[in-house]
């Protein structure tokens, strides 16, 4: 008689403090359409926004993160996403450029931010560059998505400006505009490892899912549905991970690989293509 096998313990996952930039959606609001997912003809609550923008706050506090705000400005409906005014990597700031001209103030009310708060370092870019939305930092490298939004000349310009190597990946799903409503950096590359990942693989060119599957064989892929959601705009620490609620699947795969997940609303965020990791800029340095 043959023995069932044993089910081995997931890995252990150690959460690291953080500092985040937020910004309240106190002027949200759809106004326009800027990729697939507006719609202003569709009912939105600003209150509602609000309240699942609070909650997302709490909720990085109370594991421990440090949460910087910035003040919204009225006319700027989507300046709450405040992952897409820059990338801070050591320190270094690099802005953003936004394609479209809806949005385009919110970029030196984030420059003004960073220079009252004391960063020198400060530089904004010439290409079209919507920052950490698509710009997602592993620990090792900066992955850098390009097809609807930044322009893949700014990948030359982050690369040189931050120091560190940049690998493009295409999009091609107008759904999944930005990198970081394909792709999540759950663990940070360390000394010997590798970034552990999960990304949509239709989102992305064929080329580029071939050297997703090369840099990381062990990632987890998110199905359709937890795509759709906008499972994958979620925020992990090394081990908790935020995640809109409904992304259950994706949830799950999570927890067997040993992480903590942290389910919120963006029921009203989302009508504005946006999750929790659009709402939060990570402070690096």
């Amino acid at each position: 008689m043959t023995s069932a096998p044993v089910r081995q313990p997931a890995t252990t996952r150690l959460a690291t403090s953080r500092r985040y930039l937020m910004c309240a959606p106190t002027y949200f609001a759809v106004e326009y359409a800027i990729n697939p997912w507006m719609d202003p003809t569709r009912p939105v609550s600003t209150a509602g926004a609000i309240a699942e923008w609070s909650a997302l706050k709490e909720t990085y506090e109370r594991l421990g993160h440090v949460v910087e705000t910035i003040a919204p400005q009225p006319g700027l409906p989507d300046m709450v996403f405040s992952a897409n005014s820059g990338t801070v990597i050591d320190g270094v700031v690099l802005g953003a450029r936004f394609r479209a001209p809806q949005r385009a103030a919110e970029a030196d009310f984030f420059r003004t931010w960073f220079l009252d708060h004391g960063y020198r370092d400060i530089v904004m870019p010439e290409k079209i560059n919507e920052a950490e939305g698509d710009l997602t930092w592993t620990g090792d490298l900066l992955l850098a998505g390009t097809g609807f939004r930044t322009d893949p000349g700014a990948h030359a310009e982050a690369q040189e400006i931050l120091g560190v190597p940049v690998v493009s990946l295409q999009l091609v799903d107008p759904r999944y505009y930005h990198l970081d409503v394909a792709l999540v950096v759950l663990t940070e590359a360390g000394p010997g490892s590798r970034a552990h990942i999960a990304y949509y693989p239709a989102a992305f060119s064929p080329g580029t899912q071939r050297l997703l599957r090369r840099l990381y064989p062990d990632a987890i892929l998110a199905t359709e549905e937890d795509a759709a959601c906008l499972g994958l705009n979620a925020v992990s620490d090394g081990r908790n991970v935020i995640i809109a609620k409904e992304a259950t699947n994706l949830a799950a795969q999570l927890e067997a690989h040993g992480y903590a997940t942290h389910h919120v609303d963006i029921t009203e965020l989302r009508k504005s293509g946006g999750g929790p990791k659009c709402c939060t800029m990570e402070l690096r340095g």
